[in-house]
């Protein structure tokens, strides 16, 4: 069964609603979580994830929304931290790997900060047996690959192309996935430009894909209420689950 890997910016339109969506998503196909962390300058995502976190700091939301939210649903759903260096660095990484622990988060993903910076903390997550979410882009060779394979976690998450979330751009991802299986045993799912016309050509020779932009652009619209957007939400991750497990 491949798996499916749906991210939500916390705390937009509100803490309930969040949480509430997170359980429904779990019952609608979602088999982990990637909740993100609203951020000033999300430099690896696109205009529509954007958005979302700068509604959400608009609104008030606060490093301590993200621990809230997470003691809701991480006995529930699995689930990962998605966000920027600079909030959990703030926090301080040892105290907010502890707390990752004690509420069941099980990793981080943190797009900002390369392998070469990350294994500085790489024995704070694997004494906790958190994963940090390792990133390879269609642009790494196979040396680089498995250097930064080598440790890999849970999953492996490859970019679909060079870019920024939601662009839907298209790039031949057979060859990478290739080295990526010869040199690790780790899961690879697809993101970046997932979505219910893309999610059946993403996931060929990968283990799963994640979804996040489609769903978060439920979110901003306006025109649809609390209810529609988790309605419509919990449709597309149905038939994105449903697509790649054809």
């Amino acid at each position: 069964m491949k798996q499916l890997v749906a991210y939500i910016t916390a705390g937009y339109p509100d803490k309930n609603f969040t949480i509430d969506l997170a359980l429904a998503l779990g019952e609608n196909g979602v088999d982990t979580l990637e909740l993100g962390v609203p951020f000033s300058d999300p430099v690896a995502d696109g205009p529509v994830i954007e958005a979302a976190n700068q509604r959400a700091l608009a609104n008030g939301f606060r490093f301590a929304d993200i621990l809230d939210i997470s003691e809701a649903i991480a006995p529930k759903i699995d689930m990962l931290w998605m966000g920027y260096f600079n909030p959990f660095y703030q926090y301080g990484m040892e105290k907010l790997l502890d707390r990752a622990k004690a509420i069941g988060v099980n990793g981080l993903i943190i797009p900002d900060v390369p392998y070469e910076e990350a294994k500085r903390y790489h024995s704070l997550f694997e004494t906790r047996g958190l994963a940090n979410i390792t990133f390879v882009a269609p642009t790494d060779g196979e040396e680089r690959i498995a250097l930064i394979t080598a440790q890999a976690r849970k999953f492996i998450y490859l970019v679909a192309y060079a870019g920024i979330t939601g662009s839907g751009k298209s790039e031949d991802l057979a060859p990478v996935l290739e080295m990526i299986k010869r040199h690790s045993k780790t899961p690879v799912y697809v993101g970046f430009g997932v979505n219910e016309q893309t999610a059946r050509e993403k996931v060929q020779g990968a283990d799963g894909v994640i979804v996040g932009s489609a769903i978060v652009n439920v979110l901003l619209d306006d025109t649809l209420s609390n209810a529609q957007k988790m309605t419509k939400c919990c449709e597309i991750t149905r038939v994105i689950k449903s697509l790649i497990n054809e």
